[in-house]
């Protein structure tokens, strides 16, 4: 297995939630290999550090654990380091 490093960008349908009640919750559904940005109100930024076969491997593993925790969280951004 290979690490693979990305960043996945969220938004809330609904702005008023408040990301931060998320972050324990994440890191319990497998997202602890990630950095959690909620500085800006209605969305929330990782930063992963993820083992997985490939890149889409990783990066979808991620975006299946988010959606585990915030089923209404829209992927805005996917960035990978070049």
């Amino acid at each position: 297995m290979k690490e693979f490093e990305f960043t996945l960008k969220f938004y809330f349908s609904d702005s008023s939630k408040d990301a931060e009640e998320y972050v324990e919750k994440l890191a319990e559904a497998g997202c602890d290999d990630a950095i959690i940005g909620i500085g800006q109100k209605g969305r929330i930024a990782l930063q992963f550090s993820r083992e997985a076969e490939n890149a889409f491997e990783a990066v979808m593993s991620a975006i299946k654990d988010v959606k585990s925790v915030i089923s209404d969280a829209k992927l805005i951004e996917a960035t990978l380091p070049c």
